[in-house]
């Protein structure tokens, strides 16, 4: 195979030992055309000038499927595609190796029956001693096989790529060497809130809360993850909207074959509702416990001072002395009946029965009611609230009065724990997405390693001092939990005892449209009529100041301590009226309604419950058991004169014949 001579421009078919099939032998260059048509795994034939096949090797044999004596003297175009044939490919590759002495290509190439098979071809110019091009050598490889194995790991690459773009409830991403989002799944945009154009491009620290990135944790992350191959977090982080989420994050390293770091694959859970669910199963019972208890011993004792107070306030010309204390019990019973209250509003939180009132509301209101309603206790301190706003409105999207409940906590709580006459800070600063809002106090601050756990269900800072003082664990539970249902973080700052605490909310800045005030429900005026009222209670106090206070309204007014006097009392005294406490010793109110409820007399009786246990559950059993109506204690005196009024009512319409 004498490739440095010349060839005629189109040989006839046979011309040589390799185009008639016989391998050469002899001389040295017979043994190297040997050797060539020899070898299998490549079909290696030469070309002339124009490209008409001059010789064939057994791989061109088996690759192209022709014999020697079919294919010599033929042109090399009827390798190739009508497509490739058309667009002139096979000239261009002559013209190429022409030009540069060697042209590679990779396509779809067509054997002798048809069928196709992807080639990778090297086309290689001849030229004789004096430059003159003389021909070509064609070299071909069938990779047909890794053509499909490069198809099949594009195809599952794509699946891959349409299964994670297909995830709605995982954040899943890639990150650069540097942290640079440079790719976004659709389950990102769900729980993030940016759309890929928005994000692509960007230092994935935009998910951080500003404590984070002044701490520098996205970078410590990172870095971590560097060392570990993998890293597992958890904390607050922030969606496009400025409203925090509880994420779950993997960040995980992703290498190339030669071990270089590429990036980091980055997955990302929305764990919110989780961690709400985790904390009512840590502090579900617990808190049932107690608040079915708590509520209930401390309803009972507000009762008769509440009976008393309302007696004292029907009395006329009293003297200023006894006036003034007479209001300052009442301000107090207010005040013990929110304490109250706040027990059975983190119970509905913390079993998801408390809806938000969402409107547009102006933070300047919510500060300035919050203040209002604090200012009986600030200003009984001595106590000045000083409050740095912005001058322009700052307008949020929430429940109103849950959020004066907020900052009215959070007031209470930093007056009960500075000094007298010391001053208290409110500093408000508008960022970008959100709004912080800083409660600052001098008071006695509060140990590093306390400041996640006051957040916590009745746990309080103890320091040995003022214990009478410390309340019983709630405000800043609710705090907390009203706070994260408005999408925002509360979290607490101090240097520890002495130095004072700061206590920093965020809320996401929103519009909306302002909800509808609630309307007030209608006042049943109490009709002029004499009723008689049977008054059962265990607690004496209780029940004879209640006793007292209906006496004073006109009623007449019977009282039994227990069930089994109540039963004989009922007989004799036949009530328009019966007021009865469950929780009693021996014969409860359950019972004793059961028993009355049998009596032919009393059928137009008037059944109330009267209890300290004022759960949903609570109300829902009474009115099943047969109470006609159900009154949480302290009871406040407008219900006792709807009861009287719909008692009234019913036994006129009874004493009425019906028309005929």
């Amino acid at each position: 195979m004498d490739v440095m001579t010349d060839h005629p421009s189109r040989p006839h078919a046979g011309h040589s030992a390799q185009s008639s099939g016989a391998a050469p032998t002899g001389d040295v260059d017979g043994r190297f055309e040997a050797v060539v048509y020899s070898i299998e795994d490549y079909a290696v034939f030469l070309l002339d000038r124009n490209g008409f096949v001059t010789s064939w090797n057994r791989g061109a044999r088996r690759i192209e499927g022709y014999e020697a004596e079919d294919i010599v003297g033929q042109h090399f175009s009827r390798f190739y595609t009508r497509e490739a044939v058309a667009r002139n490919w096979p000239t261009y590759e002559l013209e190429q190796a022409t030009l540069t002495g060697r042209f590679e290509d990779e396509g779809w190439r067509v054997r002798k029956d048809g069928t196709t098979f992807w080639a990778n071809v090297v086309i290689t110019a001849i030229r004789n001693r004096r430059g003159e091009l003389t021909g070509f050598a064609k070299i071909v490889r069938d990779l047909t096989d890794r053509r499909r194995q490069m198809d099949a790991l594009r195809q599952s690459e794509e699946r891959l790529r349409l299964l994670i773009e297909s995830v709605n409830d995982h954040a899943i991403f890639m990150l650069d060497p540097t942290g640079q989002v440079v790719s976004w799944n659709s389950g990102a945009t769900n729980i993030h809130g940016y759309l890929p154009a928005e994000i692509i491009g960007r230092h994935f620290s935009t998910f951080y809360v500003p404590e984070d990135i002044a701490a520098d944790k996205p970078r410590r992350n990172l870095e971590t993850a560097k060392r570990r191959g993998r890293f597992v977090d958890e904390g607050w982080r922030m969606r496009k909207d400025g409203s925090m989420f509880w994420a779950n994050v993997t960040l995980t390293t992703v290498y190339d074959a030669d071990r270089r770091l590429t990036g980091f694959a980055k997955v990302t859970r929305d764990m919110t509702e989780s961690r709400r669910r985790d904390e009512l199963e840590r502090s579900g019972q617990r808190m049932r416990d107690f608040l079915a208890t708590l509520a209930h011993e401390l309803r009972n004792p507000l009762a008769p001072v509440r009976n008393a107070i309302s007696s004292m306030q029907m009395e006329p010309d009293v003297p200023p002395v006894v006036a003034r204390s007479r209001d300052l019990i009442d301000r107090q019973i207010a005040h013990l009946s929110r304490l109250v209250d706040d027990l059975l509003d983190v119970g509905r939180i913390t079993s998801g029965k408390i809806e938000l009132r969402q409107a547009l509301v102006n933070l300047g209101d919510v500060i300035g009611n919050a203040i209002e309603a604090a200012r009986p206790f600030t200003a009984g301190r001595g106590q000045t609230v000083d409050v740095h706003m912005p001058v322009q409105p700052v307008m949020l999207r929430g429940d109103m009065t849950r959020l004066v409940q907020v900052f009215q906590n959070l007031l209470h709580n930093a007056a009960k724990f500075s000094p007298a006459d010391s001053r208290i800070a409110i500093d408000v600063e508008v960022e970008a997405r959100t709004v912080e809002i800083r409660i600052r106090d001098l008071g006695r601050g509060i140990r590093q390693e306390a400041l996640e756990s006051i957040f916590d269900l009745f746990t309080q800072e103890r320091t040995g001092q003022d214990a009478l003082d410390e309340g019983l664990g709630i405000g800043l539970t609710l705090c907390r939990s009203l706070v994260e249902l408005h999408g925002g973080t509360i979290s607490a700052m101090s240097h520890g005892h002495g130095t004072g605490s700061t206590f920093i909310v965020r809320l996401p800045r929103g519009l909306g449209e302002p909800a509808e005030a609630p309307t007030a429900p209608p006042v049943s005026e109490t009709p002029d009529a004499h009723l008689r009222v049977l008054v059962v209670d265990d607690n004496h106090d209780s029940a004879d100041s209640l006793a007292m206070l209906l006496e004073l309204k006109g009623h007449d007014v019977r009282v039994a301590y227990d069930g089994a006097a109540a039963l004989d009392q009922a007989e004799r005294f036949v009530p328009h009226v019966a007021l009865i406490d469950i929780a009693m010793p021996k014969m409860d109110g359950y019972a004793a309604l059961r028993v009355l409820r049998r009596r032919p007399e009393l059928a137009d009786t008037y059944f109330a419950a009267m209890t300290g246990f004022g759960q949903q559950s609570d109300i829902a059993l009474s009115r099943e058991a047969g109470f006609d109506m159900h009154l949480v204690k302290p009871v406040d005196p407008t219900l006792f004169d709807e009861l009287l009024s719909l008692a009234a009512k019913r036994q006129a319409a009874r004493q009425t014949p019906s028309a005929r």
